[in-house]
């Protein structure tokens, strides 16, 4: 998996506009990534309705959760699917709107610096294996690129967000991820605030 430097988009994914983006700071230099889990409406997978959501097109009429979520202006750079398919909303060089109010290390607004992951899924249930290997290519990709971009810089929402988010949820499985990341760099000693409690891996 590839970045076409000039585009900011994966080479060979589905790319889909999202008009939630804007310009990062100037001299910003991107060096996180942030793994979400999301799901619409809560617990269905695979529905149309997470792409509608990140191109501001979701139909409040079609289920009561759309209705309370309709004013949101939200999106991600990438999107894995349950099948590991990806599709790309944002250019990497472009602002996501994904991290709201957030922090990491002392440093505000993790938009300004970070990428968007979302993960098609729930807190309460595993994630699938094509998932992890597509979101280590997507991080290994950022890295050839962004070399700032290390196996401690992938964190979750509920890490940024603590007070606010739950996502990607106890039952990410944090070392499997690591396990397919580059080994070259140490692995970092806390990926997630759930770490601790996930559950062993099969």
């Amino acid at each position: 998996m590839e970045i076409d430097r000039d585009s900011g988009l994966l080479r060979g994914v589905r790319y889909v506009p999202s008009p939630h983006q804007d310009d990062r700071p100037e001299g910003t230099d991107v060096d996180l990534v942030v793994v979400h889990g999301i799901s619409l409406p809560p617990g269905d997978f695979g529905g149309p309705w997470i792409e509608r959501l990140f191109l501001g097109r979701l139909p409040a009429e079609e289920h009561p959760y759309f209705a309370t979520i309709r004013e949101l202006r939200v999106s991600t750079h990438v999107l894995i699917r349950r099948s590991g398919a990806l599709v790309q909303y944002v250019p990497f060089h472009r602002r996501a709107w994904h991290a709201g109010t957030s922090s990491w290390e002392g440093r505000q607004r993790c938009n300004d610096y970070s990428v968007g992951v979302e993960l098609e899924g729930t807190d309460d249930l595993p994630y699938e294996g094509a998932q992890y290997r597509a979101l280590a290519d997507v991080v290994a990709a950022l890295a050839a690129v962004r070399p700032a971009i290390t196996p401690d810089r992938v964190v979750g929402h509920s890490d940024v967000a603590p007070k606010r988010k739950t996502d990607p949820g106890p039952l990410f499985d944090w070392d499997r991820l690591r396990d397919l990341l580059p080994h070259e760099v140490s692995p970092p000693p806390r990926l997630s605030r759930f770490r601790d409690s996930r559950p062993p891996s099969p």
